[in-house]
């Protein structure tokens, strides 16, 4: 079995390849596969926005005896009947209920009644109110920031590479990354908070940074290709994604692996609740980043240059010199 180093230098020579460009077609239907299977779940499991997105109001039991959460709800109910509660364990030892938007004077009840309920002082019982006004305010920023990131890497990638194609080709693959992204969060049942707004913006970077160092190479290697080159245009696209792939795996494992932590020792094992959010964002948009840049962005690419008439005619000439030498042979 070939150690890593003699792994990765096959790779990098052409001698050990993976068709990423070759079978295009069945990583395009994998793709869509995925983004329509992701769209398709809020159908059937609803995505939950945090409070900070619905408005509403959130009450804090501090140190309660028992943290039991129907207890939460049972008090809830009993002053506003059939009001919608979320109620969470924080930090092992408080309790968090968030509800609908309530009045003022239904608020103190509630207060009281979850003080009574859990057998606390009043004062251990802290309320807060988010308007949908600010809800409302907080949705419109995040979704203008998400489209001037889009808009900003559209035209950064265009200058750099000085081709909308290769801009056309990252933008799909991050939009691809968003979806499944979002998409499992909301199979986890996780709220979208800002957290995880953050989250979302930062696994968009992440994955632009991959897919330029992919793109980068690209470039050297078409670029470098002449009209005398033996190799056609996907295949040259093919060997720079190789000569690539172990660095992106590398990264993505070294990245994978803290925030990998985070989410399953501090989050789900400590019970580090406000760190879920993010970190389950992260964790599984770095992953997704690394499978879109490989399957998604690159073969697209490919495709999108291939049709143009010097490079069809070029590869026209490699075939043709191909079939006249194995005609000979």
């Amino acid at each position: 079995m070939p150690s890593m180093n003699e792994f990765g230098n096959n790779l990098y020579s052409g001698k050990t390849s993976f068709p990423f460009v070759g079978k295009r077609r069945l990583w395009f239907i994998i793709a869509i596969v995925l983004v329509v299977g992701s769209a398709l779940v809020p159908l059937f499991r609803p995505v939950q926005f945090s409070i900070e997105f619905t408005g509403g109001s959130q009450f804090t039991v501090q140190a309660p005896d028992t943290v039991e959460q129907d207890t939460a709800t049972t008090a809830v109910q009993s002053v506003v009947p059939g009001a919608a509660t979320k109620v969470v364990v924080v930090n092992d030892r408080d309790i968090r209920v968030q509800t609908d938007q309530m009045s003022a004077e239904e608020t103190q009840q509630v207060a009281e009644a979850l003080a009574d309920a859990y057998g606390v002082e009043a004062s251990a019982v802290t309320s807060s109110f988010i308007g949908p006004a600010w809800g409302e305010n907080v949705t419109k920023q995040s979704l203008w920031g998400l489209a001037i990131f889009l808009a900003l890497t559209f035209l950064i990638l265009a200058i750099y590479f000085r081709t909308w194609k290769m801009s056309a080709a990252a933008i799909i693959g991050l939009l691809d990354v968003l979806v499944i992204t979002v998409g499992v969060y909301a199979l986890a049942g996780f709220e979208i908070s800002p957290a995880a707004v953050i989250g979302f913006l930062t696994i968009l970077a992440y994955s632009l940074y991959d897919t330029t160092v992919v793109f980068d190479k690209i470039r050297e290697n078409t670029t470098e290709d002449g009209e005398k080159s033996a190799r056609l245009f996907g295949e040259s696209v093919n060997l720079a994604v190789n000569q690539t792939l172990v660095r992106s795996i590398n990264t993505s494992v070294v990245a994978a692996l803290p925030v990998g932590a985070v989410l399953f020792i501090g989050a789900f094992w400590l019970g580090a609740e406000s760190l879920t959010d993010i970190s389950l964002s992260i964790f599984v948009g770095i992953l997704v980043a690394t499978y879109s840049t490989l399957f998604v962005a690159a073969p697209l690419y490919s495709l999108f240059r291939e049709n143009e008439p010097q490079l069809k005619a070029r590869d026209a000439r490699i075939r043709e010199a191909r079939s006249r030498a194995s005609v000979e042979a």
